[in-house]
């Protein structure tokens, strides 16, 4: 069970880094989106984007650098990230059980960071790591099976959330329950001849064979590594894809200055032959964007 559970680790945070990288990559490499002006963007600092207001107000604002308020940005990100923000603003009733969910994870994540530390170093240090990240992993798996509970009650007994249900919605949170359940129960109740958490994470560390593992908590170990390695081929990974959705869509608000990238990019974009499935857009893949984008689709439908 310990040398199973080291290389299922091993293994689990190799394919979720490769996994994610990919995601990247494929993110990165899509086409510039197609720019509206979407207010309020959190860089134009706490002012302006209360009220949604923009660069564009101030007289001769092309005649200055544009300038990016960071700080409040990535506040707003915290925000977003930690607390939900928006999902508690806009969806009251889902939040609590999505909070408890994601929470539950950044907790389990951080006990998990804590275990590492504890496992390369040693003395007083170590056990105080040990401990703490013992009692925050039991907390953050608690956590994610209750807002996993609370989820799939919620997607199959609320008609909000019913009609955008699928399979995969079900089949990921039972995985999660299971999973995190397995953690917290192999880890409470392992026998007292079994390495600790500092224990454990040291043996993972250097490889040491000779690490007793319960067999209950070398289960739950193996069915998060496989669940890690999972996440990055799912739309789970959407922590990676609403990067791209708020820097390169809803917050880009750059210049297109003549001769720029940009303005590359645009043109690029208006050669391409777009195909979607809506008839009165007329993108039938002959095309190009530039044509859809110039037509009239209320005159060619009257032809």
């Amino acid at each position: 069970m310990t040398v199973a559970a080291y290389i299922a680790i091993y293994a689990g945070v190799l394919i979720f880094l490769a996994g994610c990288a990919r995601r990247v990559w494929q993110y990165a490499r899509t086409p510039l989106h197609l720019r509206w002006e979407l207010y309020p963007v959190p860089h134009e600092g706490p002012y302006r984007a209360a009220y949604g207001g923009s660069y564009f107000e101030a007289q001769g604002w092309w005649r200055t650098p544009q300038t990016r308020d960071r700080w409040h940005e990535w506040r707003v990100m915290a925000e977003e990230i930690l607390l939900l923000k928006s999902l508690r603003e806009l969806n009251r009733r889902l939040w609590a059980p999505s909070f408890a969910f994601h929470f539950g994870l950044y907790v389990a994540i951080a006990a998990a960071g804590m275990g590492t530390a504890a496992g390369a170093v040693r003395g007083e240090l170590a056990s105080g790591l040990a401990t703490a990240a013992g009692a925050a992993g039991s907390t953050g798996c608690v956590m994610v099976v209750a807002g996993a509970c609370w989820l799939l009650a919620r997607r199959l007994r609320d008609p909000g959330t019913r009609n955008s249900t699928h399979a995969a919605d079900i089949f990921n949170l039972m995985v999660f329950i299971a999973v995190f359940g397995m953690l917290a129960c192999g880890y409470l109740a392992r026998g007292a001849a079994t390495a600790s958490l500092g224990e454990f994470a040291r043996g993972v560390i250097h490889f040491d064979r000779g690490v007793p593992v319960g067999t209950g908590f070398g289960a739950g170990v193996i069915l998060a590594s496989a669940l890690a390695a999972y996440i990055p081929f799912t739309h789970m990974a959407h922590f990676i894809a609403k990067y791209f959705a708020w820097h390169s869509v809803r917050w880009d608000d750059r210049r297109n200055v003549r001769g720029g990238a940009m303005e590359a990019e645009i043109a690029a974009n208006l050669g391409r032959r777009p195909t979607w499935a809506a008839q009165h857009v007329g993108a039938d893949g002959e095309r190009s964007w530039a044509d859809v984008a110039s037509a009239n689709p209320v005159q060619e439908a009257r032809k």
